[in-house]
């Protein structure tokens, strides 16, 4: 009985030696294995492809040995998503305070009725300059926001077959209208720089709102403040959309992809801020304030426009007017020097 236990504990001794071994000799070379080597060849190839890991292409140039560039899906989406939504909400919310500022307070109009002088206020190259810039900018803005919104917004309109081709253009017309819009804006800067320059009489158009809110009018210089702020914001805004387009025009300069995704990116982002301070230029300049627009189609304002909105201008003219009735009063030969007739030309 005793021999019969002393053997099955042998055999049992026996049997789990041999498990032991079997342990040992089977997970043995599996924990000293390179575990990375077991994973699938094509899933490792495919993961350095999104990983940017350069190989080899038989074309010549940047980036040529990269297939796939991971960088591109997350600039795919970011402008697709939150830029596209952002400016959208932008545009659409200047569009209506603009229109419910219109609706509940109206023009700003004049106080006192026209006098029929004439005071010059813009040369012919000065308007040529503002309208061929004014002209740029619509093209560019036009096509630019083709390009960025035409899939969801425009499409569905024009078919796809013609807004083919209505993107094809708007794509060569943004081209082509973008460095012209750079030099003008150049030679915009060096034109009104000095008029623009900031003033402490500023502060006070700020506070008062301009008058658009029915108080006081403030006195302003040549630019008033709110037209100096818009000159700010394209000179510093466009700067960067000319710098960046410039790069997205100009693959040849050698920079990378990336470089260009960050371009495309501050392009787009500026190019909405732009757009919605010019919604406030273009309003205030035309149907906001009466008489306004008439200054850069003719040339000159009538001398009650001046008074009203721009009488420090005066001043630094040299123009020192009369009372209103007294000027009303008074023949054409007779108005002082630094008056004009109605049909000055302004040049």
């Amino acid at each position: 009985m005793a021999r019969a236990r002393n053997s099955h504990n042998v055999r049992t001794r026996i049997l789990w030696w041999m498990m032991a071994f079997s342990c040992v000799v089977i997970l043995g070379p599996l924990l000293w294995a390179d575990v990375s080597a077991w994973s699938n060849p094509r899933a490792d190839w495919w993961r350095e492809v999104r990983e940017g890991v350069s190989g080899y292409s038989a074309v010549r140039g940047l980036e040529s040995g990269e297939l796939i560039q991971a960088s591109g899906e997350f600039w795919r989406q970011l402008r697709n998503g939150p830029i596209a939504w952002t400016g959208g909400l932008l545009l659409g919310g200047v569009l209506a305070a603009l229109s419910l500022f219109y609706l509940s307070k109206g023009p700003v109009r004049l106080e006192q009725p026209e006098t029929g002088i004439r005071v010059p206020r813009w040369s012919r190259a000065e308007r040529l300059l503002h309208w061929s810039t004014a002209l740029l900018f619509l093209t560019l803005a036009l096509t630019g926001l083709s390009i960025l919104y035409g899939r969801t917004l425009l499409i569905p309109w024009m078919g796809h077959e013609f807004f083919s081709s209505w993107l094809i253009w708007s794509k060569y017309f943004h081209n082509v209208s973008g460095p012209l819009f750079l030099v003008c804006l150049l030679v915009m800067t060096l034109t009104w720089f000095r008029d623009n320059w900031w003033r402490k009489i500023d502060l006070e158009w700020f506070k008062a709102f301009g008058g658009m809110l029915g108080g006081a009018h403030p006195p302003a210089g040549r630019m008033n403040a709110g037209e100096k702020a818009w000159f700010w914001l394209l000179v510093c805004f466009g700067a960067v959309v000319s710098v960046s387009g410039v790069v997205l025009l100009l693959p040849v300069l050698g920079l990378g992809r990336e470089w260009l995704q960050f371009s495309h990116l501050f392009h787009v982002g500026a190019a909405i801020v732009l757009m919605a301070g010019a919604l406030g230029h273009i309003y205030i300049g035309s149907i906001g304030t009466e008489g306004a627009l008439e200054g850069m189609l003719q040339g000159s304002v009538d001398l009650s426009w001046a008074k009203q909105h721009h009488a420090l201008w005066l001043q630094e003219e040299g123009i020192s007017p009369p009372p209103l009735s007294e000027a009303d009063n008074s023949t054409a030969t007779s108005r002082p020097p630094g008056y004009f007739r109605p049909d000055a030309t302004g040049e």
